[in-house]
């Protein structure tokens, strides 16, 4: 058994080395930088003050075809809560800065593919839930609703996150 065990250590083992040598040269330099492709991340702030400075966050990337979006919350452009208390207002105001977000990288909701929902009133939601047929005319993405103690701020009833996926031309 103890034969049977050192051999199979030695088989991966070599197995590894000869996998992370496959295709190198015989001289290596550390200092070249991988060239630019279209699978680079591009990153997008919708109010970059605020996510740099205040909170340390990027409201998008984009790797290839797929974006993925920051939860949206309902705040202005000085990060302040808005629309507090009132549940619907506060979803329409996530759904207005996504939709900024996608018109940046030249989507639409129709090609919205994830949607997470994180609300701290689920009951209040679902009673306005009704409203996403305005926004996904073509067809629902898929995803969760999640209910939460807390967002970022007490006064938050709603976070919106998206991924997109979009072909580039």
């Amino acid at each position: 058994m103890k034969k049977l065990l050192t051999t199979s250590l030695l088989l991966v083992n070599v197995i590894l080395f000869c996998a992370c040598n496959n295709g190198s040269s015989s001289t290596n330099n550390l200092t070249e930088l991988p060239v630019a492709t279209k699978d680079s991340p591009e990153y997008f702030m919708l109010r970059p003050k605020i996510e740099k400075e205040l909170y340390g966050y990027t409201h998008a990337v984009r790797i290839g075809d797929d974006i993925k979006i920051s939860g949206a919350v309902s705040m202005n452009d000085n990060g302040e809560p808005i629309a507090v208390g009132d549940m619907e207002q506060q979803m329409k105001n996530c759904y207005i800065d996504l939709d900024k977000i996608l018109k940046h990288y030249g989507c639409t909701f129709d090609d919205v593919v994830v949607e997470n929902v994180f609300t701290t009133n689920m009951p209040k939601f679902l009673e306005v839930s009704g409203y996403r047929n305005q926004i996904y005319k073509k067809q629902f993405p898929t995803g969760s609703w999640l209910g939460v103690k807390e967002l970022a701020l007490p006064e938050f009833m709603i976070e919106i996150e998206l991924e997109v996926h979009k072909a580039r031309k």
